[in-house]
């Protein structure tokens, strides 16, 4: 069993910068692969980033450049480093792992085990 708890989130401009965490209970972390997930009012939830066991990433189109996935074993942590933040940012953002699938690509919400709360993300014009 995992445990996730979100933090960072914010009020921020356009622009701005913010840096999410994703705290993880659990003996195995450094074995899941991490992802974070956004979901707007209304809207779907939609894949953000990635972070495989090896470190490797992977970042959603809209997202690339801006936002950076990063992952601290010792401390079990995951982060989202975003950047240039823009008003379709907003969302709430969940901090999400997976045991692992066999699969290369971890995109789809199915393909996780456990999720966090989810920590407010408001981005302003």
């Amino acid at each position: 069993q995992v445990q996730l708890e979100e933090s960072g989130g914010g009020l921020v401009q356009a622009g701005d910068s913010l840096r999410l965490s994703c705290a993880a209970s659990g003996r195995t972390f450094s074995s899941y692969v991490m992802g974070w997930f956004r979901q707007a009012p209304g809207q779907e939830r939609e894949f953000v980033a990635a972070i495989r066991s090896d470190g490797t990433t992977d970042h959603r189109g809209s997202v690339k450049g801006r936002f950076t996935i990063s992952r601290d074993n010792g401390k079990s942590m995951v982060y989202l480093q975003m950047n240039s933040l823009r008003p379709e940012d907003t969302a709430v953002y969940l901090c999400a792992a997976s045991r692992g699938r066999g699969t290369y690509f971890y995109r789809g919400a199915g393909q996780y085990d456990y999720w966090g709360q989810g920590t407010q993300v408001t981005v302003s014009s």
